[in-house]
């Protein structure tokens, strides 16, 4: 299951058990071709060696932001880890794949605003990690993935069912969050009633 053999230790040096890349896919290399093609039509009317020129720093410039795009979800056995962002796994609560049209509902009409993101538009599906960290105001971390059954058995969790969305699809915040948000605002709502009355 590991993609990389040379990294077999992940954060905290515990063992990896689980590395995915997520790389372009052959056709965003496509845009990098188009992209040199409008720089060599930007600047061809000024000359043969100018539209070449204009062509090849438009394509490297287009193949950097490509490259730059490429990124690593490991899950090791005290960690995980999805892009830059990092977690103890303890704090690590229900994980959810989903593929479809309920990972298009995951990226857009039921996410939550505070939730972490590491989407790559060329990969489809997704996996919801919900964070149970009291210290962390993220409900939880959605990420692209293009195995979304191996990294969710890892976790412990499960492929999101036509049954789970019969039963309910309300999001699963925590209610430990739910409550801290509840707070902050009634909180607010005190300090600007005491500043009102004085």
């Amino acid at each position: 299951m590991i993609e990389n053999a040379e990294k077999p230790n992940g954060p905290g040096g515990s063992p990896i058990v689980y590395h995915e890349k997520l790389r372009p896919t052959w056709p965003m290399w496509l845009m990098v071709l188009l992209a040199g093609g409008i720089g060599w039509l930007t600047l061809a009317p000024f000359g043969t060696g100018w539209g070449i020129g204009s062509g090849i720093v438009v394509a490297a410039i287009a193949a950097f932001v490509l490259l730059s795009t490429t990124t690593d979800i490991s899950v090791s056995t005290t960690h995980v880890q999805v892009g830059r962002a990092t977690i103890e796994r303890e704090y690590v609560g229900t994980v959810t794949g989903f593929r479809g049209d309920d990972a298009f509902q995951q990226r857009g009409p039921k996410l939550h605003g505070l939730a972490y993101l590491h989407l790559r538009s060329w990969v489809k599906p997704v996996v919801r990690i919900q964070i149970e960290d009291k210290q962390d105001r993220t409900p939880y971390w959605l990420t692209s993935t293009n195995r979304p059954e191996d990294l969710v058995n890892v976790l412990g969790g499960a492929m999101f069912t036509q049954e789970d969305h019969d039963k309910h699809h309300e999001e699963d915040i925590p209610q430990w969050l739910i409550d801290a948000e509840r707070e902050q605002l009634e909180a607010e709502q005190t300090s600007d009633r005491t500043q009102q009355e004085k």
